[in-house]
């Protein structure tokens, strides 16, 4: 594994857990206030992704050319995409 990718992915092991506990908290405090099913998913996984894509703007200097940092950026512009998916669909 070439250096760069392996510094990308400590940092990722380092950061993504915070991000989960947090939008998971999220989530779940959406569920104990019975909102409908669709706005909960929504907000979790547009807040998740928007969380997602602050993480990857930070490394973005110096892994921009990086295939899996490409790869986690193009999950978290899609978990916006399907959050704001599931928020038209909730509205």
């Amino acid at each position: 594994m070439k250096e760069e990718t392996r510094i990308l992915r400590d940092y990722y092991v380092f950061t993504l857990p915070q991000v989960s506990v947090f939008a998971g908290a999220v989530l779940g405090v959406l569920f104990v206030l019975h909102l409908p099913i669709f706005l909960s998913l929504g907000v979790f996984s547009l807040l998740y992704g928007f969380l997602l894509l602050i993480v990857h703007a930070i490394v973005y200097p110096q892994f921009r050319s990086n295939v899996v940092y490409r790869l986690g950026f193009l999950g978290s512009v899609i978990m916006v995409a399907v959050g704001l998916y599931f928020l038209y669909l909730a509205v």
